[in-house]
């Protein structure tokens, strides 16, 4: 204390605030609020905390408090309860995966390959601690993290709870594909601003654009990283007619536990160091392919047969969603980090695993595309992308699918009052990725005569679609009320003749366009002509008509309304409020900064 006070001392004259806010300090040490450890840290620069912490994997009385830093540290932990007396330490892991590249947006990294010229590895350290003895009210924490030099980061003060009962009055947030898009930032903004702090976030897929690139989690310089902007830290700058408008997206999961699902962009190709991580992410390939792979060489790469080596060695050369199940904690209910459930107050929600690779949807001879391979890959296989393929089986009698079976007549789903079934992929869609239909690609090789490769053609039957065959008839017999997805990157709805309700609530960022037919002229999905299979360039392929938003909806340049969301200056949010048994969904004009707009509500009825 001695050394402290001849600081204070020396700065008195000078700096008079900085002596005040010293004494008010001291004043709270004096309390038993802060330590004298603390107090030094106002003198000496403080490391950085990478993030605020987030709310992980609640139950009726703990949850997993979970933040990031850039350096491994001493010691971590939580400070929670009444003056923040109660303690909690913290375990901490090392991310396995993460790097920068040529690509990244970090630091002083604004133009391809200033600083990272090839994918280059960056340590970042996981801490996460379980507060126990928790009910439904909230009490205030924060995150404590101290260096090698033993000098602490120390977050703001949040507050947190165990899970809400059953009659609980809840706002949960409807959100996906942010993917460091240009409105996300300001989406996110507008949902603090316009419904205060939300009790929960559903996130249905795609949270960054390249799951292995670190900065896109925590710190792309552009302002507009996955963790900043859920967390009201963003920095993001959108310009129209020279004016530039800032958002800093809100401070939603410090306190709200987030349950995300795997999107296509959570999962990462084939490991190939030589190549930047979008090429890696490009680069995924079917499980069976380097399982054949592998049986080929295994007595040369794994002579001792050693089962961990095996199972490596297939995930680098297929996929993996390693950075992804490393970053967040969640509810252990038989699926893994891959898919799962948990009942939130009134709401049951199942997260499923259903996504596939995107693909571009091209014929020229250039298309390594979900419809055929490169006429310069023709006679490579290894060089083959097998189309637009499935990560994780879903058809009956796959492991996802007997679990799904096993949860839906489960007591906890049946007696909820809310059901809600989450994934990437569309089921009904007027956006561009609900084609072509969620199955196996069926692979054609023509051969010349002399028996060269021709061709490489993939169809995908639309009576075979995995989501409308197998899926929808499970949830429909099960009572689901809502299912909620993203990927195209629209907002629209549609309720099936037995009243389940669809909702794609995923214009958060750029759009890829909405195919209505009867509302939007001769707008065309790009689908192949000629093949086996029909493909719907308009319109949804599976047979439902889009509804039309109930309170609000856009108009066209007819003045006509429109069923759908698809705009890259109106961005759009929903809101499942357990209190009115609704689910509200919002739009905003982030180019002309004006009123949030009520545009759609709808009831889900026990």
């Amino acid at each position: 204390m001695a050394r402290i006070f001849s600081r204070l001392g020396s700065v008195c004259a000078s700096h008079g605030r900085i002596l005040l806010f010293a004494l008010i300090f001291l004043v709270s040490a004096s309390l038993g609020i802060l330590s004298g450890q603390y107090l030094q840290s106002l003198f000496d620069p403080m490391p950085p905390l990478l993030t605020d912490p987030f709310l992980q994997s609640p139950t009726a009385n703990s949850v997993r408090v979970v933040w990031f830093t850039e350096f491994p540290g001493t010691a971590h932990w939580v400070e929670y309860g009444t003056g923040l007396k109660q303690k909690t330490s913290a375990t901490t892991t090392k991310l396995s995966r993460m790097q920068e590249d040529a690509r990244s947006r970090v630091g002083s990294q604004t133009e391809d390959g200033q600083v990272y010229p090839q994918p280059t590895a960056r340590s970042i350290w996981r801490h996460e601690a379980e507060i126990s003895g928790l009910t439904a009210t909230r009490i205030p924490y924060r995150v404590v993290s101290l260096n090698s030099d033993h000098r602490p980061a120390i977050s703001r003060s949040f507050t947190l709870a165990g899970l809400p009962s059953t009659g609980t009055p809840l706002k949960i947030l409807l959100t996906s594909d942010h993917q460091q898009k240009p409105m996300a930032a300001a989406n996110l903004q507008q949902v603090s601003e316009t419904v205060g702090q939300v009790d929960a976030v559903f996130f249905a897929g795609d949270l960054v654009d390249v799951a292995d690139r670190a900065s896109e989690w925590f710190d792309d310089n552009r302002g507009n990283a996955f963790f900043p902007i859920l967390q009201g830290r963003g920095n993001y700058r959108l310009e129209h007619n020279g004016q530039k408008i800032q958002y800093t997206g809100g401070a939603i999961i410090q306190s709200a536990p987030l349950f995300p699902a795997i999107g296509n962009h959570e999962v990462m190709g084939r490991v190939l160091p030589e190549l930047d991580l979008n090429q890696q992410f490009n680069d995924p390939i079917p499980r069976w392919v380097a399982q054949q792979k592998y049986a080929e060489l295994a007595t040369e790469i794994n002579p001792t047969n050693n089962a961990e080596l095996k199972d490596r060695w297939i995930e680098n050369h297929s996929f993996n969603t390693d950075s992804y199940e490393e970053i967040f904690t969640l509810p252990d209910t038989g699926g893994g980090k891959k898919y799962y459930a948990i009942t939130i107050g009134d709401v049951r929600l199942i997260s499923l695993f259903a996504c596939n690779i995107w693909r571009v949807p091209g014929l020229d001879d250039n298309a390594r595309g979900r419809y055929r391979e490169r006429a310069a890959d023709l006679n490579q296989p290894d060089r083959w992308g097998y189309g637009q393929h499935i990560f994780e089986p879903i058809t009956p009698g796959s492991a996802q699918y007997i679990w799904l079976e096993r949860e839906l007549n489960s007591p906890e789903f049946q007696q909820a009052k809310y059901r809600v079934v989450m994934f990437h992929h569309p089921i009904h869609s007027l956006g561009e990725n609900v084609v072509p239909a969620y199955t196996d690609p069926v692979q054609t090789i023509e051969r010349t005569p002399e028996g060269t490769i021709a061709a490489i053609r993939y169809e995908y039957p639309l009576q075979n679609d995995y989501l409308v065959r197998d899926v929808v008839p499970l949830l429909e017999d099960a009572g689901v009320q809502l299912v909620f997805y993203g990927h195209s990157h629209v907002w629209n709805r549609f309720v099936s003749p037995k009243g389940m309700h669809f909702l794609e609530s995923s214009n958060v960022g750029n759009t890829y366009g909405a195919f209505n037919g009867a509302f939007n002229g001769e707008k065309r999905r790009p689908v192949p002509i000629g093949y086996a299979e029909t493909y719907a360039a308009v319109g949804d392929p599976n047979g439902l008509q889009p509804i039309m938003p109930t309170v609000s909806p856009l108009l066209d340049g007819s003045q006509q309304p429109q069923p759908y969301i698809a705009s890259n200056e109106i961005t759009a949010f929903s809101i499942l409020d357990t209190g009115t048994g609704s689910v509200r969904s919002y739009r905003f004009d982030t180019h002309q900064p004006g009123e949030v707009v009520l545009f759609d509500e709808f009831p889900l009825l026990p």
